[in-house]
């Protein structure tokens, strides 16, 4: 099994750089968690397909704002979830 990898998106500008690299990690078989803190994704039909095959492919979705919870499916993590979440990673990547 590849590394554990944490893909932490926190500008809004690079969120689709981040989404593509979380999927691109994923097809290397790594184990990866894709972070969006401090903004509401801009959800397109693209975005949306690609969000699915993460799931798919049993990446996870976390996010600190509550829109991304209740209209995107991701898991809700506090700031202090996320920290613990980074400290069990193998490599954290920042967007």
């Amino acid at each position: 099994m590849g590394k554990k990898v944490a893909v932490l998106i926190r500008d809004k500008n690079r969120q689709y750089e981040g989404l593509r690299s979380s999927l691109g990690l994923l097809m290397e078989f790594h184990i990866v968690s894709m972070i969006v803190l401090n903004h509401e994704i801009e959800l397109t039909e693209e975005y949306q397909a690609n969000m699915e095959f993460i799931d798919e492919m049993e990446g996870t979705r976390y996010s600190n704002v509550p829109a991304n919870v209740q209209k995107h499916g991701f898991k809700m993590a506090s700031l202090e979830e996320v920290a613990c979440t980074l400290l069990e990673q193998d490599l954290v990547i920042p967007f």
